[in-house]
C-alpha cells in the first residue's frame, strides 16, 4: 500500500471518524497509525476482536477507560533520577483505580467476548501501591501522617506560625506603633509577616521593607522584633519540604519497582481504547464482519460507501476464478468512480480489521497492494499535463502489479486523442490482466466495452440510467456494457431521429432505426425544421454553377488581406484555386478571390507560363529533357518559383 492509494480512496477520513470515538490521546494516535495487514490470520483475529467489542457495547455502552491521560509522560520520567510530583502520583492512582474497574467490568464478559476480556489478565491493579499512594497523598498534598518526621515538623510549624501571628498582632495593637500604622492589619509578603507603615515614618521603625503600595504612600515592613520568629518559621518550612521530598522519593521508588506492570497496564488500556473506538465506528456505519480469502474470489453484497452513509446506493457483484477484470461504462456523474472507490476503500478497511457496510455474506480477497489511478492528477510543479501525470502513475502501477494486486483505473485513456487513448487503454488492461491482477476500470470507450465482451476473464458492467427522468440511478448492472445514452438523451430532448440515426452510423459503422414517437402536430412541425434547414443548406453547397471560372495567369485580389496573386490552377470540387502569392502557391476558396486583370490582357496567347510558375532550375531541366531522355534528371513541379 502507498500514500497515494490512501489519499485517492480517502482512507484518512475513515481514520479521523474512528479517532473521534477514542477517549485518550494515545488511542487517537494509534488509530492514526492504523495500516492494513496482508496476513490473513492476523486480519481474522482483528475482525473477531471487533466483533466481540461490538457485542460488549450492545450490552453496556459505557466502558471504563478513563485515567490514561498523562500516563505516557509519567512512564517517560521513570528511572531517570526525577522524583514524581504530587499531581503525577494522583494521576497514577486514578489510573490504577481505572484498572480495577476494567477488570471488574470484563469479569462477566468472558462467555461472549473471550478474546477481548482476556486482555485484563495482563492488567495488574497493584493494590499495595495504590493503597500507599492514597495514604500519603490527600487533597492534592502530602498528608501529615505520611511519615512520623513530617507529622512532627508540621506540628512545630503550626505552633511557630501561631506564635508569629500573636507577636505581630501585639505590635499592631501596641501604642509604640499606633501613630506610624497606615491601618491596623497584618499582611504577608512572600510568606513573611509584615505591617503597613506610613512612608514618612520609615526611619522610626527598625526592620526590613518587604513591599511598597501602588501609590508609594505605604511601606510593608517586617519589624525587627518578629524577624527571629520569622526565621525560625522559614527553617521549619525547609524541614517540611525535605520531609515531603523524602515521602515523594519513597513513593517514586515504589512506582519504579512496578514500572513493567504499569507499562503493560497502560499499553493494554490504550489497546482497549483503540479497539472500542473501532467497534463504536463499526456500529455507527452498521458494519458487518465479512469473510476473507486468499483465493481469487471477490464478492460484495449490498455494499455501501462508508463516507456516503444512507445516501449511498448498494453495490453488489461477484468475481470468481474465471473473472478477474470488471470494465464499467456509463454516463458522467453516473457513479462509476464511486463504485470502484467503494471496492478499494472497503478492502482497505477489512485489511485493517474493520467491519464494513455490506452484507455478512460478502467475501473479500486479501491483496498485498491496492494501486489506483483516479481523478485529475495534473502536476503544475512538474510541468505535466493531466494525461502525462496519469500515464506516469500508470507506469508505476504496471511496475508493481502482480497476482496479489488490486488495480483500479478511472477513465482509462482519457485526456488524449480518442483513437490512441482507446488503444493505450486496451493494451494496459491486457498487460495488467496477464500479470494476474484484479482489475476495476471505468471508461467511455465503446471499443473497450467490446474488448471486454470478447476476452475471457473480463466482465462488462454499466451504471444504470433512467431515461424517463434523464438522471442516473447509481446502480451497477453486471453483464452488459452501458448503452449509448448520448443518443437516447438527444432523442428524449427533441432531436430529429434522422440526425441521431446518422450519428449512430458514424459512431458504430452500422445502420439503426430511431423512430419518432412524437404525435403532436405542432411539435412535429418544429421537429422537421431541424432537417429542412439542413437539406436547404445541402442544396446550396452542391451546385458548382455559382463558382466563378478563373484561368491560369489571371491576376486576382485576395480578401481580406488585399494581396495580389496569379491563378495557377483550379477550381477543385469545393471551389478552391491554387494561387501563387509572393513566390508561394497557396489554396484559396473562390469566395475570397476577385479578378483584377485577366491573363489575356497581360500575356500573349502562346505565352509559356512555366516562366511564371516554375523555378529557373526546373526550366533548365525541362530544356535538357526536351532534347532526349536523361536518367539522372527529375523535375518537382511543386517547387516554388525562385
Amino acid at each position: 500500500m502507498n500514500q497515494h492509494t490512501f489519499n485517492q480512496l480517502e482512507f484518512q477520513k475513515i481514520k479521523d471518524e474512528i479517532a473521534a470515538f477514542a477517549l485518550t490521546k494515545e488511542g487517537k494516535e494509534k488509530i492514526q497509525n492504523l495500516v492494513p495487514s496482508t496476513n490473513v490470520k492476523q486480519i481474522e483475529a482483528w475482525l473477531e476482536e471487533v466483533s466481540e467489542a461490538v457485542r460488549i457495547l450492545e450490552v453496556s455502552s459505557s466502558v471504563p477507560l478513563h485515567g490514561l491521560d498523562g500516563m505516557t509522560m509519567i512512564l517517560g520520567n521513570m528511572n531517570k533520577g526525577a522524583v514524581l510530583k504530587i499531581e503525577q502520583l494522583s494521576k497514577l492512582y486514578e489510573f490504577l483505580d481505572c484498572c480495577g474497574k476494567i477488570r471488574r467490568f470484563m469479569k462477566d464478559k468472558a462467555y461472549y467476548a473471550p478474546r477481548v476480556s482476556a486482555y485484563v489478565e495482563i492488567i495488574d491493579e497493584l493494590p499495595e501501591l495504590a493503597a500507599e499512594i492514597i495514604r500519603c497523598v490527600r487533597g492534592g498534598r502530602i498528608d501529615d501522617y505520611a511519615s512520623k518526621e513530617l507529622l512532627k515538623v508540621r506540628k512545630q510549624l503550626a505552633i511557630q506560625e501561631e506564635r508569629l501571628k500573636d507577636k505581630t498582632m501585639q505590635l499592631v495593637r501596641s501604642n509604640k506603633y499606633k501613630t506610624y500604622l497606615q491601618e491596623n492589619v497584618v499582611s504577608q509578603r512572600n510568606g513573611r509577616y509584615c505591617i503597613p507603615i506610613k512612608k514618612e515614618y520609615r526611619n522610626k521603625i527598625k526592620g526590613t521593607v518587604l513591599d511598597t503600595s501602588a501609590s508609594g504612600s505605604t511601606l510593608f515592613i517586617e519589624p525587627e522584633e518578629i524577624s527571629i520568629f520569622q526565621d525560625q518559621l522559614t527553617w521549619l518550612l525547609s524541614d517540611e519540604e525535605i520531609e515531603v521530598q523524602k515521602v515523594l522519593s519513597y513513593l517514586t521508588g515504589m512506582v519504579e519497582q512496578k514500572e513493567e506492570q504499569i507499562r503493560l497496564a497502560v499499553e493494554t488500556m490504550i489497546q482497549y481504547d483503540f479497539l472500542f473506538a473501532k467497534a463504536k465506528y463499526c456500529r455507527m456505519i452498521n458494519g458487518s464482519r465479512v469473510n476473507i480469502n486468499q483465493f481469487n474470489e471477490l464478492k460484495l453484497i449490498e455494499a455501501r460507501h462508508p463516507l456516503l452513509g444512507e445516501k449511498a446506493v448498494p453495490l453488489s457483484f461477484t468475481m470468481g476464478k474465471d473473472e478477474k477484470a470488471l470494465v464499467i461504462t456509463g454516463p458522467n456523474t453516473g457513479g462509476k468512480t464511486v463504485a470502484i472507490k467503494t471496492v478499494g476503500l472497503l478492502t482497505l478497511m477489512v485489511q485493517c480489521g474493520l467491519h464494513i457496510p455490506a452484507a455478512k455474506e460478502s467475501n473479500l480477497k486479501i491483496f498485498e497492494r491496492i494501486l489506483v489511478d483516479i481523478g485529475d492528477g495534473q502536476s503544475i510543479t512538474e510541468n505535466l499535463s493531466t494525461f502525462s501525470s496519469r500515464i506516469v502513475n500508470i507506469i508505476e502501477i504496471l511496475k508493481e502489479a502482480n497476482d496479489r494486486t488490486l488495480a483500479m483505473l478511472d477513465e482509462l485513456g482519457s485526456g488524449t486523442d480518442p483513437g490512441e487513448g482507446m488503444g493505450l487503454a486496451t493494451a494496459i488492461l491486457e498487460t495488467l490482466y496477464k500479470k494476474g491482477s484484479f482489475l476495476f476500470a471505468t471508461t467511455h470507450y465503446s471499443e473497450i466495452k467490446e474488448f471486454a465482451e470478447e476476452h475471457k476473464g473480463f466482465l462488462n458492467g454499466s451504471m444504470e440510467f433512467d431515461l424517463t427522468t434523464l438522471s442516473p440511478t447509481y446502480r451497477l448492472v453486471i453483464g452488459r456494457g452501458g448503452e449509448s445514452q448520448a443518443f437516447a438523451i438527444a432523442l428524449r430532448l427533441g432531436m430529429h431521429p434522422e440526425i441521431v440515426k446518422r450519428a449512430h452510423s458514424i459512431t458504430y459503422k452500422e445502420e439503426k432505426e430511431y423512430l419518432n414517437q412524437e404525435k403532436d402536430p405542432w411539435k412535429l412541425k418544429e421537429l422537421e425544421k431541424q432537417v429542412i434547414i439542413n437539406k436547404y443548406q445541402q442544396k446550396q453547397t452542391v451546385s458548382k454553377a455559382e463558382i466563378p471560372l478563373y484561368r491560369q495567369g489571371d491576376n486576382v485580389r485576395i480578401s481580406p488581406s488585399n494581396e495580389f496573386g496569379i491563378v495557377y490552377k483550379g477550381p477543385d470540387e469545393v471551389g478552391n484555386y491554387l494561387v501563387q502569392v509572393k513566390g508561394d502557391k497557396v489554396s484559396v476558396n473562390h469566395k475570397r478571390l476577385t479578378l483584377y486583370i485577366a491573363a489575356a490582357e497581360l500575356y500573349p496567347e502562346d505565352y509559356d507560363f512555366d516562366i511564371v510558375f516554375q523555378s529557373k532550375e526546373n526550366r533548365k531541366k525541362s530544356k535538357l529533357l526536351s532534347k532526349g531522355h536523361q536518367e539522372d534528371i527529375t523535375i518537382d513541379y511543386t517547387d516554388n518559383k525562385q
